[in-house]
């Protein structure tokens, strides 16, 4: 039976000790040491980054000659040296904004859509916001650049990683042990 959810667990008490906004700070944590992901100078777009931790943690890694910029819906609460927009990232426009650069190293999507509680209509919706996803990076990673993204599994996913496997070099997932237990999300890293 899986455990009930508890929005003040370990990990959050962690998180919040260690002065990151969310435990989500943990995955991201976890798929830099297994991907070695971050590395100084970098530029770091980060879509769906309220309320920031996975910004916090970029910016760390990067240090003072790299970049890091978070879009999300929502407001993010400002974080010295990051740049955040407010902005929907299916909008053809999101690119042409003036903050974000032509060319990133890395993409980061720890973008879930508003449940519904219906698990086939979530995961959907999840497949669509990560093809979105796939498209800013198709448009704007650098050569050798990799995207992250977290999709919800079920009926579409296999079908969607396919897809994904005709069109990069490197696709390669990942499950990390900061998920819920009773999570169905899993991570894809795509690399040109």
């Amino acid at each position: 039976m899986p455990k009930r959810y508890t929005p003040n667990d370990e990990l959050s008490q962690k998180a919040k000790a260690e002065g990151y906004r969310a435990r989500s700070v943990y995955k991201l944590k976890e798929l830099d040491e297994k991907f070695n992901l971050i590395k100084p100078g970098m530029t770091v777009l980060d879509l769906g980054a309220a309320p920031g931790s996975w910004l916090q943690y970029a910016k760390e890694k990067v240090g003072p000659k790299g970049k890091v910029i978070g879009v999300d819906l929502q407001e993010i609460e400002p974080i010295e040296g990051i740049e955040t927009i407010k902005a929907d990232i299916t909008e053809p426009t999101l690119l042409t904004l003036p903050t974000i650069p032509k060319s990133i190293d890395l993409i980061l999507s720890d973008l879930a859509p508003s449940t519904s509680g219906v698990k086939d209509v979530d995961q959907w919706r999840s497949i669509e916001l990560n093809q979105a996803v796939e498209k800013i990076a198709e448009q704007a990673l650098k050569p050798g650049g990799v995207c992250v993204m977290k999709v919800f599994r079920g009926a579409d996913f296999d079908d969607f990683l396919r897809s994904l496997k005709t069109k990069w070099e490197t696709v390669k997932t990942a499950q990390v042990k900061a998920s819920r237990d009773r999570s169905r999300e899993i991570y894809i890293l795509i690399a040109n």
